[in-house]
């Protein structure tokens, strides 16, 4: 028996497309209670635009540039069988009723796959009717 919770067999397959052939699609999670929705890329997109964040800054920040450019180039060039985590940008978080969070900017999400509890295609829009 395995260790820790089951995964959605059919989510791993799209992820694991993702990071393959970087491909990529529009996706909503449901994860404890959270409606997450966003456009699902590959690992090493989701690490090279976080390396990105940082390439203008101190050192440090250099530094941490450099070394997130390296984690993506190492989960391309190690791309196992199995898929564990699951990587959006333009991401949503829907909590309740209210507004999702946040709701500006170009948000990049990562969660583990073993906690998404659901999940369907295509993204929620924003309705432009105000309340």
């Amino acid at each position: 028996m395995s260790s820790g919770p089951e995964k959605d067999s059919i989510l791993e397959f799209f992820v694991q497309a993702s990071n393959k052939h970087d491909f990529s699609l529009d996706i909503t999670l449901n994860v404890a209670g959270a409606v997450i929705t966003g456009t699902l890329v590959s690992a090493k997109e989701y690490f090279d635009s976080l390396s990105e964040t940082f390439e203008d800054g101190s050192d440090v920040a250099q530094k941490l540039s450099e070394e997130l450019a390296k984690a993506g180039e190492s989960v391309e060039e190690n791309q196992s069988a199995e898929a564990n985590f699951i990587h959006l940008k333009n991401t949503k978080v829907y909590c309740g009723d209210s507004k999702p969070t946040p709701s500006k900017g170009k948000i990049m999400w990562r969660g583990k796959i073993g906690e998404v509890d659901g999940f369907f295609l295509g993204k929620i829009a924003e309705s432009k009717s105000s309340k």
